[in-house]
């Protein structure tokens, strides 16, 4: 509820002030941001991909005013793992005119109880809250409030204390970012601090983020919405999640990334296209998957994952990080001759095997908040220099 010592403004949540979302569904409560079409949805019945796509990683209001307080209710909703520790509530950050000036987070919400031992899932109905900013800075400015990057959040109401309008187009090129859970944020501190939004606020572009936890598998749906999505810039950062699913063989494998990337080259036919491989993951470098809990360590309270195929199956067509490497580079060096706009970076650029022995990967699977800091500040690195393939030649 609107507390009362402001003269309230409600402005209507509308495509105009978000970004990042590539769909959005009206609710009984209000907006939900989606980063699937509904058509793409409509493909898949998939529970993971319906959860990760409407957790809005990278989507961020983003409106000009004069306004000192901001108010915006939310009705967040939660996950709860059977036997895990508590996770912390989402975090919002707010950025003013460009520079991260506090965070939040919003209580209640929906939970969603997930027993992995089972596979099951139960969806239990909460209240909405609200996120309250205060004390902002006189005067005409740009806010920025990212969503949590890790929490659906359906939109109910925004309030302010002046006016709103959308933010002029500032020129920035539009980035279109696809990956797994990493690039969705796992284990990163804020909405801002996940790898794709640290390196874009390097190279000064705008994101959207099609980090997908789980789900980088090279559907055709996923192509098919990047071809139709506006962007001046592209990557896709293939492999963990075809080793850790167990989804295909090798001989799938190959002709998949082709159709994937003719799709993309429908839509985006002279666009930068970067073609990234995992970062290094040791369990599953030379050893195939699936992946799986370790319920040993959930029993003690820790989140681990294992490898459970055999390496000597790598003969029978199975996938290894280390098979999709070489696999990716052979195709793009082959695709190369004929698209001077298509690149390769190897993952392990990135995240190496010192960087392995200096930052663990916490849970054998996905980087913490620093190491997300450091993918970030190296694909920028690599990314975004004049010599690199993001490099921005108009400027």
């Amino acid at each position: 509820m609107p507390t009362t010592e402001h003269h309230w403004i409600t402005t209507p949540i509308t495509a105009d002030i978000l970004r990042g979302a590539l769909d959005l569904e009206r609710t009984a409560h209000g907006l939900l941001p989606h980063r699937l079409p509904a058509w793409a949805r409509a493909q898949c019945a998939d529970g993971q991909l319906a959860m990760v796509e409407a957790q809005p990683s990278g989507v961020r209001l983003v409106f000009r005013t004069r306004a000192t307080a901001v108010e915006l209710d939310t009705l967040p909703t939660k996950r709860v793992y059977a036997g895990a520790p508590p996770r912390p509530d989402g975090v919002y950050d707010l950025l003013v005119d460009g520079r991260l000036t506090a965070q939040s987070t919003v209580t209640g919400g929906n939970t969603l109880a997930i027993d992995m031992a089972t596979g099951t899932a139960e969806s239990r109905p909460g209240p909405a809250g609200t996120l309250r900013f205060a004390d902002l800075p006189d005067g005409v400015k740009d806010i920025e409030i990212w969503l949590p990057h890790n929490e659906t959040t359906e939109l109910v109401a925004l309030r302010t204390d002046a006016p709103v309008e959308p933010v002029p187009d500032r020129g920035r090129r539009v980035w279109l970012h696809h990956g797994s859970s990493i690039s969705h944020g796992s284990d990163a501190a804020s909405p801002t601090a996940i790898w794709p939004a640290l390196a874009a606020s390097l190279g000064g572009v705008e994101l959207i983020n099609l980090g997908l936890g789980g789900s980088a598998l090279l559907d055709p749906f996923t192509a098919r919405t990047m071809r139709d999505t506006p962007a001046d810039l592209i990557s896709v950062k293939i492999g963990i999640n075809l080793v850790n699913a167990d989804l295909m063989r090798l001989r799938a494998f190959g002709p998949a990334v082709h159709g994937f990337l003719d799709t993309i080259r429908e839509g985006h036919p002279t666009t930068p296209l970067l073609v990234v491989s995992a970062i290094l993951c040791p369990i599953h470098e030379d050893t195939p998957g699936p992946a799986s809990f370790d319920f040993s360590a959930l029993s003690s309270g820790r989140l681990r994952f294992l490898a459970t195929g055999d390496p000597a199956e790598r003969a029978a067509g199975k996938l290894t990080l280390g098979v999709i490497r070489e696999e990716l580079s052979r195709i793009v060096e082959q695709r190369a001759a004929d698209d001077p706009h298509l690149h390769y970076l190897d993952g392990r650029d990135l995240y190496g095997e010192a960087d392995a022995v200096e930052l663990p990967l916490p849970d054998e699977l996905h980087p913490d908040a620093a190491t997300h800091r450091r993918i970030g500040e190296r694909f920028a690195t690599l990314a975004f220099a004049a010599d690199g393939p993001f490099a921005d030649h108009g400027a």
